[in-house]
C-alpha cells in the first residue's frame, strides 16, 4: 500500500489457497484504497476486478516486462534468479526510504509487489522521477 506522496505505507505477503479464499480477503485488502496496479492476469484477475469496480477503484494493469523495464538493468532481467535478488535490494531500499518497519525475511514476491506498486506511483504522478536513494547506482 502505497500513499499519494509515492511512499510505501505497509506491505505484506500473504497466500490464499483457494479463489474462494481469496474473494473472501481482498475486500479487507481493499479497505482505504483509491487506485489498484494488478501485474498480469489469469484465472484471478476477475476476483481483483469485480471488487475494484464494486468499489469505484481507478485500476490497472502492468505487465511484469514493464515494471522490470523501468527499474532493473536488462542483465539483471536475464535470469529469473538475478531480477529476484535486484528485485528484493531494490525493494528494501524502497522500505527504507519509506521509513516503514523493515522485514526479518522478504519473500521475492512481496519484494515485487513493492515495485509494482512503485510503478503505479510513478504511472499516477503521485512520485515524478525515482528518488535519488533508489536510483540505480545510489547509496
Amino acid at each position: 500500500m502505497y500513499g499519494d506522496d509515492g511512499r510505501l505505507r505497509w506491505y505484506r505477503s500473504q497466500h490464499f489457497g483457494t479463489t474462494a479464499s481469496l474473494r473472501r480477503g481482498v475486500p479487507a485488502l481493499l479497505d482505504g484504497v483509491s487506485h489498484l496496479v494488478v501485474e498480469g492476469g489469469g484465472a484471478l484477475e476477475r476476483v481483483w476486478a469485480d471488487e475494484a469496480a464494486t468499489r469505484g477503484i481507478d485500476m490497472r494493469w502492468v505487465s511484469a516486462e514493464t515494471w522490470r523495464r523501468a527499474f532493473l538493468y536488462p542483465r539483471e532481467q536475464r535470469s529469473g534468479e538475478r531480477a529476484k535478488r535486484a528485485a528484493d535490494d531494490l525493494a528494501r531500499r524502497v522500505i527504507a526510504w519509506s521509513g516503514v518497519r523493515r522485514p526479518t525475511a522478504l519473500r521475492h514476491d512481496a519484494a515485487e509487489a513493492i515495485l509494482i506498486g512503485l510503478w503505479g506511483a510513478l504511472e499516477l504522478g503521485w512520485l515524478t522521477q525515482l528518488p535519488v536513494g533508489l536510483v540505480h547506482g545510489t547509496p
